[in-house]
């Protein structure tokens, strides 16, 4: 008896059964068709965004967040360099670096390779891969022994396990005799690296900076530097402070500007799908208004007896404005609970659909990582929940005017 007129006539209308059970399986089927809509669009973002994060944290953690490259490919005088890029705040680890391609042979087997040139004890501060080996030691590289790490799949490839030799040959040609021959030495396998990202683990070899450099003909020069910073987001304006501030024929390149059209892919089609499941609950949720149409024509008496005791037509709109918003918000609710649940357990759903069925979802040869992961962000559940509720409310407008304006004599005229 406290409670509001609209509001307790629109809850008595909501729990009452109806004669016309119609009406009630198409509320349902509403009800449920928000909270499908709800728990796919949750779990899809929170997907995408789980692929946003490892997919950075596993390409960062190979290719650093900052990196200062010299002129002609080789820079001079690193230390220099390295050293002004230290007294940046947000920089908290620098390392040199060789880069350059060759090709891997272990027996009749051969595959093409990624080089890089490292000095083990400043990689650690730049890198992630010395936290990732399956066997050997990051720090087994060391001048002058010609060691070499292996990412997993290359070593797969060429069939080599720990303490195995493998012959590296490089396009750097020395002249002999018999003519221009490709540069080549034998090295030994030191240690096996897997860092759950297939472009890395299939083609990167890393030998000591030394090694590199005499390979492939740098004297004392290096590829570039590479800096790892406090928060991976400050990496452009980093970029852009240390650019004045360093010699004229170096440039400096962030992981945004490296990686900028393959993360920006990710952000647009996470914002795509944003829109098509949408869609999905704007349909569900103007199915609100053909439960409401047909309630309002069942209950054409009754708001006719309402509307003659006294009942003023913003009231009656009110009764069926509830009525309607109270399916949207059990169905975003049941949907909030149904997404989050999933998306919470995704990595344990997955694995036990993969096993029952046989099946993989993410081959690693294919795509850059090979498990589905999930991380919730509070603001796309907000985001979600609160456009849910407003399609719902937008979908009540229509019935709810309506039934304001039935006409109380026509609707007793033949009762």
């Amino acid at each position: 008896m406290f409670k509001p007129f609209e509001l307790f006539v629109g809850l008595r209308y909501t729990k009452a059964k109806r004669k016309n059970h119609f009406i009630s399986f198409i509320s349902a089927t509403s009800m449920i068709g928000i909270a499908l809509g709800v728990a796919a669009l949750i779990v899809v973002l929170s997907v995408m965004n789980g692929f946003q994060k490892e997919l950075r944290s596993t390409i960062l953690g190979v290719v650093s967040h900052v990196q200062i490259f010299g002129g002609q490919s080789q820079l001079d005088n690193w230390e220099k360099v390295a050293s002004q890029a230290r007294s940046e705040a947000s920089v908290v680890g620098s390392a040199p670096f060789v880069s350059g391609e060759g090709l891997l042979t272990a027996g009749r087997r051969s595959n093409g390779t990624m080089i890089r040139g490292v000095l083990p004890d400043q990689e650690v501060s730049v890198s992630d891969v010395s936290e990732h080996m399956v066997s050997g030691s990051f720090s087994s590289l060391e001048a002058g022994q010609f060691n070499v790490l292996l990412g997993i799949d290359l070593a797969r490839a060429l069939g080599v396990r720990l303490d195995d030799r493998v012959v590296l040959i490089t396009p750097q040609g020395q002249v002999t005799p018999a003519g221009v021959m490709p540069r080549l030495r034998q090295f030994r396998v030191s240690g096996i690296f897997e860092v759950n990202n297939y472009e890395y683990d299939a083609a990167l070899a890393i030998i000591h900076m030394t090694d590199a450099q005499k390979l492939l003909r740098f004297g004392d020069s290096v590829s570039g530097v590479r800096l790892k910073l406090t928060d991976l987001f400050d990496a452009p304006q980093v970029a852009k402070d240390l650019a004045p501030v360093l010699p004229i024929n170096t440039f400096v390149s962030d992981w945004t500007q490296s990686h900028a059209t393959f993360f920006r892919a990710i952000q647009i089609e996470k914002r795509v799908m944003s829109i098509i499941l949408l869609l999905i609950v704007a349909v569900a949720a103007f199915n609100i208004v053909s439960t409401l149409v047909m309630v309002v024509t069942d209950k054409r008496t009754d708001i006719a007896v309402l509307r003659t005791l006294g009942a003023l037509p913003s009231q009656v709109m009110k009764i069926f404005f509830i009525q309607g918003s109270l399916i949207g918000f059990i169905g975003t609710a049941l949907g909030l609970v149904f997404g989050l649940t999933i998306a919470a357990n995704i990595a344990v759903i997955i694995p036990a659909i993969e096993s029952m069925f046989g099946v993989q979802f993410l081959a690693k040869d294919v795509y850059y990582i090979s498990e589905i992961p999930s991380e919730i962000q509070v603001g796309d559940v907000l985001w979600i929940g609160f456009m849910s509720i407003c399609l719902t409310m937008v979908a009540t407008i229509y019935p709810s005017m309506r039934a304001s304006k039935l006409n109380p004599s026509e609707a007793l005229r033949y009762e």
